[in-house]
């Protein structure tokens, strides 16, 4: 009987240990694997000629830091790109307030904005100072969804192991991870990601075309941007785009009629292998800010909006708001969230970022300063601030 009951607790542990093992697999996302390095001011001069004959096939550049701009990342991305290597950018993230994050997600989509990246953006958030678990995921989270707004473009998250495991919580699987353990064959499982589409496993990396040492990665083909392959014809996607998290009952056909899309534009942009497999907490992308159907249009929520804001924008009142979308609290909305909005206007507003002036949004609407001072009721034409809406016409 006790070698029987030996052999039964023998048995459920192993059994047990491969079913958490299995629950919590940390692979790639895919099978296609490509060699990168990521690289900084600290490696200097980098000769990408050698480095693309040495094998490597992905960069992701430092692009800034901070509201520093790293003064290797334009040359770095030139050449770069001249080689012919797939080209990521990477932020490193010193904000210690959701207010800093915003300000350096919108100086970072101000730095790339004249940028033809290949692979989704990397927030590079390791250094955290005082402050405590939720300061940390409530200043991510700030920094991912303003970035994503600011840029038009998807986002990943680079983390160590440790702090994949023990600092970031569950809210952020929604973006893909770049993990960093060195000495290892493959990272370890942290209970959340249950795959990776970066793996930096070495910092001590010898390349051709580079003095001293260089970061050593792993990526899938789930680094690049959507609709970007990794092919030589890969490119970029349409820059106005919005995010859009899977419900219950959710189909890709009530969804695109929902934003006056199509399946196959959905299955295209998004990479969907099968249009009938959607999952709940899926995050697809889908054109358009707003999208309409008849006088009604449909708006995802962004950080920072309130009813009162978006009933300005589109020539409706919040009551209105709470009225055809059953909002309990008129004050209590939240960012990603979708709402509807009955409207027959026909201005067009401008979300300002950061480095824009009313001389560069002038002439990219076909306008003059006086007309966007005028209708704006705008004080001081040199004083706009990041953040603001404004009214074209």
């Amino acid at each position: 009987m006790k070698i029987f009951k030996k052999c039964m607790i023998i048995f459920s542990t192993i059994f047990f240990m491969n079913l958490f093992s299995s629950l919590y697999a940390f692979g790639p996302s895919s099978s296609v694997i490509y060699d990168g390095i990521d690289v900084s001011e600290f490696q200097g001069d980098i000769n990408f000629s050698e480095v693309k004959n040495a094998g490597i096939e992905v960069v992701y550049i430092r692009s800034s830091y901070g509201t520093n701009v790293d003064p290797y990342f334009q040359t770095n991305y030139e050449n770069a790109k001249e080689n012919g290597l797939k080209v990521g950018f990477y932020h490193y993230v010193e904000a210690t307030n959701v207010q800093e994050a915003i300000i350096e997600a919108d100086f970072w989509a101000s730095v790339i904005k004249d940028t033809e990246p290949d692979c989704k953006l990397a927030m590079d958030f390791e250094y955290f100072g005082d402050l405590n678990k939720y300061e940390i995921n409530q200043i991510a989270t700030t920094f991912l969804e303003r970035t994503e707004q600011a840029s038009g473009r998807e986002m990943i998250i680079y983390s160590d192991a440790y702090n994949a495991i023990a600092v970031f919580d569950s809210t952020l699987i929604k973006y893909p991870i770049w993990v960093a353990d060195y000495g290892v064959d493959e990272p370890e499982s942290n209970g959340k990601w249950q795959t990776w589409v970066g793996f930096q496993y070495s910092d001590t990396g010898s390349i051709p075309g580079i003095n001293g040492n260089v970061d050593l990665d792993k990526f899938t083909d789930g680094i690049f941007l959507s609709g970007n392959s990794g092919g030589e014809n890969g490119g970029n996607p349409e820059p106005e785009t919005i995010t859009y998290v899977v419900e219950s009952g959710d189909t890709l056909t009530s969804i695109a009629a929902r934003y006056g899309t199509t399946v196959d534009e959905l299955v295209a942009l998004n990479n969907i292998q099968n249009p009938n497999l959607i999952y709940v907490g899926q995050v697809l992308r889908i054109k358009g800010e707003a999208s309409s159907t008849g006088n009604t249009i449909y708006y995802v929520i962004k950080l920072g909006d309130t009813l009162t804001s978006i009933a300005a924008r589109y020539g409706t009142t919040v009551n209105e708001l709470v009225r055809i979308n059953h909002i309990a609290n008129p004050n209590l909305i939240y960012a990603g969230e979708t709402i509807k909005i009955n409207t027959t206007i026909n201005s067009v507003y401008y979300l300002i970022k950061y480095g824009d002036t009313l001389t560069s949004i002038a002439a990219r609407y076909g306008t003059t300063v006086n007309e966007l001072v005028r209708i704006n009721h705008i004080a001081n034409p040199d004083l706009i601030y990041a953040g603001e809406t404004i009214k074209i016409f």
